[in-house]
């Protein structure tokens, strides 16, 4: 038996971080939704001991990683029901790593519905999501895959309701590390303006009001972002433009299809090392 799982790129449509807690986690406000169709591929086949295989443009970047998320994930599902961990994984990493827009944690809630379903457990969500939270923050809004609003230090994971919104997703070749990004949040003494009570429309003209708190520190310590941001603006003004999550990865929210099309093919043109791609966030 085979068991399919796609992991859509997670794009925070924005992202507003208080000061740290005195455990040095930090409050969160975010949306995010998931691409309809950019994002990575679990596969697991029913086996005799727990394998991960490596495939997609990408794969070769996690080739050295000592304990990749999916493993994580599978052998955290199989002692939680108190079963062997038998399955070989199949993982295409077709989105950049260290990129801001969940891959690796879209990958372990791939995994762990792939081997839910594989293995016959049967687990409900909230289980999912709980032994997902136990490896990274994103994890339980990536067990959702839709559209979700995540509170607290982000396991509190809600559901929301938005319309489909035509994007541009681009990274600019560059991979960047959340725990530096949150070191220089922190030691630049941001996150006074944090206020988790306002509720945005989630469209166009509403996000407009929210932001990335990440951006920033991000921006300094990787020009790079700064440059992408610079690049989709410039080729579409009318584009709400920011960056996802703690970076490096950018994206631009416009119109319609046509828009987002036109919009990737320039910024393809001008920049033919970066990763571009046009998709619906649902």
């Amino acid at each position: 038996m085979t068991v399919t799982r796609f992991a859509p790129a997670k794009v925070n449509l924005y992202l507003h971080v208080g000061r740290p807690h005195p455990d040095g986690r930090h409050p969160l406000d975010s949306v995010a939704a998931f691409a309809a169709d950019v994002g990575d591929v679990v596969t697991a086949t029913a086996a005799n001991e727990l394998s991960l295989t490596l495939k997609g443009p990408y794969g070769d970047v996690l080739s050295t990683e000592r304990e990749n998320l999916v493993l994580r994930a599978a052998q955290s599902l199989a002692d939680h029901f108190g079963a062997p961990a038998r399955a070989a994984l199949v993982l295409e990493k077709n989105l950049p790593v260290a990129s801001g827009i969940g891959g690796g944690s879209a990958d372990a809630a791939a995994a762990l519905h792939a081997l839910n379903e594989l293995w016959g457990f049967d687990a409900p969500r909230p289980t999912l999501e709980m032994l997902g939270g136990r490896l990274g923050s994103d994890i339980p809004a990536c067990v959702h895959s839709v559209p979700v609003r995540m509170r607290g230090t982000g396991e509190a994971v809600k559901a929301v309701a938005m319309t489909p919104l035509h994007a541009v997703l681009v990274n600019p070749g560059v991979a960047l590390s959340t725990a530096a990004v949150f070191r220089a949040f922190d030691a630049a003494g941001l996150g006074g303006g944090f206020d988790n009570t306002v509720a945005y429309d989630l469209d166009r003209a509403g996000l407009a009001f929210a932001r990335n708190d990440l951006e920033a520190p991000a921006v300094a310590l990787e020009p790079g972002i700064g440059e992408a941001l610079r690049c989709l603006r410039e080729r579409d003004p009318h584009a709400l433009v920011r960056m996802s999550g703690s970076g490096a990865s950018c994206f631009a929210l416009v119109g319609d299809a046509a828009e987002a099309a036109a919009l990737a093919r320039a910024v393809a043109a001008a920049r033919p090392d970066w990763w571009v791609r046009a998709t619906v966030l649902c």
